[in-house]
């Protein structure tokens, strides 16, 4: 009757987000399309599962995610509009990017004309050195982490397994991250790296 339609409707919505369809699978949960529903503003929400974090052994990854989010605003870097929290799971509120993984775009045309690689490289950089400016290091860049939006611009999104130094005592790194195709050698040798380096 009556009552199942109401818990379908208070499924679909989290906070004043009314939640659509699915737009990607993450490790912990799915990215689903939302839309606010006194603005109207278009946004993708991270939802994730505490159980799936807590069987990964990842809450302080997660935390760490969050935080970096927190502390960085850049034109070339996916915004984090907010947080939420409910007793089994931890939404985050991202910009909605439209444009997909550059890795998809990529894959579409084989290669970029050197001015379309130059302008997306400038925009990396861009948003990378404002990430070393305040001692964060992604550590596993890859197209598929790198998003574009409606006008062709590049931002880089996913810092689950980004490194916020608080550490002054040693600028080299030890914990081993990142996707093995794309990790620096110095990476995988196992003899500390200087994370500025190996995000470059």
């Amino acid at each position: 009757g009556g009552g199942k339609k109401v818990e379908v409707q208070m499924v679909k919505r989290v906070g004043l987000y009314e939640l659509g369809r699915t737009l990607g699978e993450g490790r912990y949960g799915k990215v689903k399309f939302a839309v606010h529903i006194e603005t109207g503003d278009n946004v993708a929400i991270k939802i994730m599962e505490k159980d799936a974090i807590k069987k990964l052994n990842s809450v302080e990854m997660v935390k760490r995610e969050i935080a970096i989010m927190k502390a960085i605003h850049h034109t070339h870097i996916v915004n984090l509009v907010e947080v939420l929290s409910t007793t089994e799971k931890i939404y985050i509120v991202m910009e909605l990017l439209s444009g997909g993984e550059l890795f998809h775009k990529l894959a579409t045309l084989r290669r970029f004309d050197e001015e379309t690689a130059r302008r997306y490289f400038h925009q990396l950089i861009s948003g990378l050195s404002y990430c070393h400016s305040k001692k964060i290091y992604h550590r596993d860049l890859k197209p598929e982490n790198l998003l574009l939006d409606d006008d062709d611009n590049l931002k880089i999104s996913d810092f689950g397994l980004g490194a916020l130094f608080h550490d002054s005592q040693s600028s080299f790194c030890h914990t081993l991250c990142g996707t093995p195709n794309y990790v620096a050698p110095e990476v995988l040798n196992g003899k500390g790296y200087d994370p500025t380096q190996a995000d470059v």
